[in-house]
C-alpha cells in the first residue's frame, strides 16, 4: 500500500508507494485507480509525459488555465527538487509554495492539483521525470510564473540554473491578470 505524506499545502499530496526490493531489483505500484483516490489523487489521467533534464536544468513554474491540469509526477531516474505554488485567486494559501526531493532512491510521487504552478530542478547528472496529467496539453492555455519570483522566495538548491527562454520570460505572480489565474473553490 502507498502512504500519504503531508505537505504545507493541504491539497498537494506527497505519496510514498510501498516498494518491494529483492535480489533482482525493485518493484512498486505507480498508480492504482482503486486506491489512489483514497489518498487524494482522483484522476482520471488522460496523458503521460516524460522529460529528461541534466544537472542544473530548471523547468517551470508552469500551469494551464483555463483548461487546467492536475499532475501526478515522479522521477524514474535520478533526483529533482520539485516545487508546487498555490496560484488560486482567493485561496488561503495563495502564493505559498512547498518543495520536496523526488528521486529513484525514495520513489516518492507528488500530486499537483489543477490550480497550482509546478516546476523542478534536476539535482543528479540526469533526471528522467514522469508526469501523469488529468487534462491534455493545450499550448494556448499554458502560462509561466517566473522561477525566481522574489515574492515567492522559493529556496531553490541552485543559484544559476539552466532555464529555457520561455521560462526566463515568465511573469511575476503579482503581474498576472486575474483572468490568467484559476479561482479557489
Amino acid at each position: 500500500m502507498s502512504e500519504f505524506l503531508g505537505t504545507p499545502l493541504p491539497e498537494v499530496r506527497c505519496i510514498a508507494p510501498t516498494r518491494y526490493p529483492d535480489a533482482r531489483g525493485l518493484f512498486w505500484e505507480a498508480w492504482h485507480a482503486g486506491r489512489y483516490p483514497g489518498l487524494g489523487v482522483p484522476g482520471p489521467f488522460l496523458q503521460d509525459n516524460l522529460s529528461l533534464s541534466y544537472r542544473g536544468v530548471l523547468r517551470g513554474l508552469h500551469y494551464q488555465h483555463p483548461r487546467a491540469q492536475g499532475k501526478l509526477v515522479s522521477v524514474l531516474e535520478g533526483e529533482v527538487f520539485d516545487v508546487v505554488v498555490d496560484i488560486r485567486r482567493g485561496s488561503p494559501t495563495f502564493g505559498r509554495w512547498t518543495g520536496c526531493v523526488l528521486s529513484t532512491t525514495n520513489g516518492w510521487q507528488l500530486f499537483i492539483p489543477a490550480g497550482f504552478a509546478h516546476g523542478f530542478v534536476a539535482q543528479s547528472e540526469q533526471a528522467l521525470f514522469h508526469y501523469k496529467c488529468t487534462e491534455y496539453y493545450h499550448p494556448a492555455d499554458e502560462h509561466t510564473v517566473r522561477w525566481n519570483d522574489p515574492d515567492l522566495a522559493i529556496a531553490w538548491p541552485v543559484t544559476d540554473p539552466v532555464v529555457s527562454d520561455k521560462d526566463r520570460a515568465g511573469r511575476l505572480l503579482r503581474e498576472l491578470p486575474d483572468q490568467a489565474l484559476p479561482e479557489y473553490r
